[in-house]
């Protein structure tokens, strides 16, 4: 609290940039839904320039709220802390803004599972229209699908550009966006440690997109590995699967893999079943957030899974092998990599003091583990931490969003107004426990607050239960619960799909 209230004392007052871009007339005037949009062509006619020599000819996009609108909340990205702020956020005190590249949040627990069709892609995709209503509704609130490339803190504006997806018939647009509160939620994308060749070579699993990818991959390895003449060394190439990373995606992936392997592959592809294999390579213990004895059982039940433990270091990657620090050679017909997560591009763009490793760095030069959510009460205010555990970017989402809603309460919603709010009890994050399946109807369920307390903490058939209950109820609509229920049901009875779409 002390830091935030010190950076918004600092923070330069703008309190005329309301007035900056808003038309000639009077403030009473009527407005409509095309009025909150302002365009280059009517800027540079209402007035060509601003009192401070901007030229107001240039801005296009959203332009500041006026006095009788909403106060606007703009959130970039739409990952887990995003879409729990904007599901929390009430929609009768601000107008919300997402700018995102997508337009579903990604309910990550579930991803691996569809790499290898025990889910459907779309049972993991929840829209976000869905999230907030009232983005798809109410006049003031809209989801762009875009990326910011810049932020203005002194102007209270974002500055973006259109995704055109790859069309070459559209062109990217690029546009403002004025905010009274922006939330930075921007999320992280897949470290690789500066090792050449795995952004060529390597697939992250972080979007549907990347499991899509990774289904598609390992349905043509097993279709061209049938093919007549192939030399073993080639075949025994394409069907070996590695994994880069024994973090919880890394280990379920795996786990899920062995079961597909196991249950469809030796049925469907028995021509090449004892040839397909699973290497998990991790630099030390996999499962670190668990105690030991629940990681000496994970790598047991993977290795009766058929998944090989390899422990070393990553050096190169090439277009068919990769190299370990002890110089072997480890050939791969699909490489998945989940090693972690770094900051994303636009939170390296910012010009914040950040460490070595990208993390922002506080101004008592303390550090916080976080990059990937902050808070802007005014202007640029770095506020509840973290980007690394879903489960703590959730919790701080429905934090900040009611925190917000005290503020607006509190008549704090514009710009510039809730320096003198009382902002209550910082965030404090309490670890509730740590899950995660390793195939063959087994898990691991730790309910202790750290490793080393005392509480709860099993493995096997009923860990397994309570994690897909878990996360059956975590699912966020009840649409996609039924999709997921569903897919579980159709492929215990008829087996995954192996169609390569």
């Amino acid at each position: 609290m002390f830091l935030i209230r010190n950076l918004t004392r600092v923070s330069p007052t703008t309190s005329s940039i309301v007035t900056r871009f808003r038309n000639s007339g009077s403030s009473s005037s009527p407005y409509t839904l095309a009025s909150r949009f302002c365009t280059a062509q009517e800027t540079q006619i209402q007035s060509p320039a601003s009192s401070n020599g901007v030229d107001r000819s240039q801005y296009e996009g959203l332009r500041p709220t006026r006095e009788g609108e909403k106060p606007r909340v703009v959130v970039l990205g739409s990952g887990w802390a995003g879409c729990r702020l904007m599901k929390g956020i009430d929609t009768s005190l601000y107008d919300v803004v997402c700018v995102s590249p997508r337009n579903h949040m990604v309910f990550t627990p579930l991803l691996a599972s569809t790499c290898v069709g025990t889910l459907e892609f779309r049972s993991v995709a929840e829209p976000i229209t869905s999230i907030q209503p009232a983005i798809s509704r109410e006049p003031g609130s809209y989801f762009f699908l875009a990326n910011c490339s810049r932020l203005d803190a002194d102007a209270h504006e974002v500055h973006c550009e259109t995704l055109p997806d790859g069309l070459d018939t559209l062109k990217p647009r690029k546009f403002k966006i004025a905010y009274d509160k922006l939330v930075v939620a921007s999320g992280a994308e897949a470290s690789t440690f500066g090792i050449h060749g795995v952004m060529e070579n390597a697939i992250f699993l972080r979007e549907v997109h990347h499991a899509q990818e990774i289904r598609r991959k390992l349905l043509l390895n097993l279709m061209l590995s049938d093919t007549p003449c192939l030399p073993k060394e080639e075949k025994q190439r394409l069907l070996h699967c590695v994994v880069v990373g024994g973090g919880p995606t890394g280990v379920e992936f795996s786990g899920e893999l062995s079961d597909f392997i196991k249950k469809d592959v030796r049925q469907r592809y028995s021509h090449v079943k004892d040839d397909i294999h699973v290497t998990l390579i991790e630099a030390r213990d996999i499962l670190s957030s668990f105690d030991d004895r629940l990681r000496r059982y994970a790598i047991k039940q993977l290795n009766k899974s058929g998944v090989r433990f390899v422990r070393g270091i990553v050096k190169d990657v090439m277009p068919q092998k990769l190299i370990l620090d002890d110089g072997t050679e480890v050939p791969y017909g699909l490489l998945v990599w989940s090693t972690g997560v770094g900051p994303s591009p636009f939170v390296r763009s910012l010009g914040l003091p950040k460490d070595p490793g990208g993390r922002l760095v506080h101004q008592d030069h303390s550090i916080r583990p976080f990059f990937a959510i902050f808070f802007c009460i005014s202007s640029l205010i770095p506020f509840v931490l973290c980007y690394w555990p879903i489960k703590v970017a959730e919790r701080e989402g429905k934090y900040l969003a009611n925190l917000l809603n005290e503020i607006a309460k509190a008549n704090g919603g514009r710009a510039n107004s809730a320096k003198e709010i009382e902002l209550g009890v910082p965030f404090v994050y309490k670890h509730l426990g740590s899950m995660a399946t390793i195939g063959r109807y087994k898990a691991l369920v730790d309910l202790r607050e750290s490793k080393d307390a005392k509480g709860i903490s099993m493995t096997g058939f009923v860990s397994w239960f309570i994690w897909r209950s878990a996360y059956l109820t975590r699912v966020i609509s009840w649409r996609n619960r039924f999709y997921v229920a569903i897919n579980w049901f159709t492929t215990f009875v008829f087996g995954r799909d192996i169609s390569r779409i």
